[in-house]
């Protein structure tokens, strides 16, 4: 299963003051259905659906729905990291609204700070599932499964080769209930081992070709 994320265009962060304290929220879009992302990927309605009943039921209803500062490499959430709780995930159309409060947790506090300050930040999803290519499009399958609704990011605008590098490098099994992280391909990593062998070699001669010149 591969580790899939999504950068939240819609959503936005708001302030209220009350009795001299300011409460930090996050609202807008968290998940969209039916419609290829800028990431080239498709959630399927339907799934969509099941997985956000499944997260509200076993997460969101019993405050156990958190999400992390920064770009986590793995689908478990770090409860050291954890910056915020989310309070509401439902549907409107093909797209999911959600909620979210900030917390009071060191993360929590440097979110508010970056707030404060007038910070751009970003909001991204985070799951694990297959894909299955249809023309332009990877369809999502009905394995996926959701880990955090939102995870706030520092960089909303990064480039679709940078996220994809640092969040889809991994691919994770379950073994026995335990997530396993394992490489996605060996037999590839043995052939690219094998092709920087042989460029070192003739880098070497190369080299050695020059020193005899000088």
């Amino acid at each position: 299963m591969r580790l899939i994320t999504e950068e939240v265009t819609q959503a936005k962060y708001i302030v209220e003051e009350r009795d001299g304290k300011k409460n930090y929220a996050i609202k807008g879009v968290f998940l969209q259905s039916d419609v290829k992302n800028k990431n080239g990927r498709i959630y399927p309605k339907e799934i969509l659906q099941k997985e956000v009943h499944r997260y509200n039921r076993e997460f969101i209803e019993k405050n156990r729905a958190f999400g992390e500062l920064g770009h986590p490499d793995g689908p478990t959430v770090n409860l050291e990291r954890v910056s915020h709780m989310i309070k509401a995930l439902h549907p409107e159309g093909n797209n999911f609204i959600g909620e979210a409060r900030v917390l009071d947790t060191p993360y929590g506090k440097i979110v508010k700070s970056l707030i404060d300050e007038g910070a751009t930040l970003g909001v991204s999803s985070r799951g694990m599932g297959t894909l299955i290519q249809t023309g332009t499009a990877n369809i999502v399958k009905d394995d996926f499964y959701l880990a955090t609704a939102a995870d706030i990011v520092a960089d909303p605008s990064a480039p679709d080769a940078f996220v994809e590098g640092i969040m889809e490098g991994k691919e994770w099994i379950w073994n026995n209930g335990v997530l396993k992280e394992q490489e996605i391909n060996e037999l590839k990593l043995q052939a690219d081992q094998k092709a920087r062998n042989n460029r070192a070699e003739i880098n070497a001669k190369v080299f050695e070709s020059f020193l005899k010149k000088l």
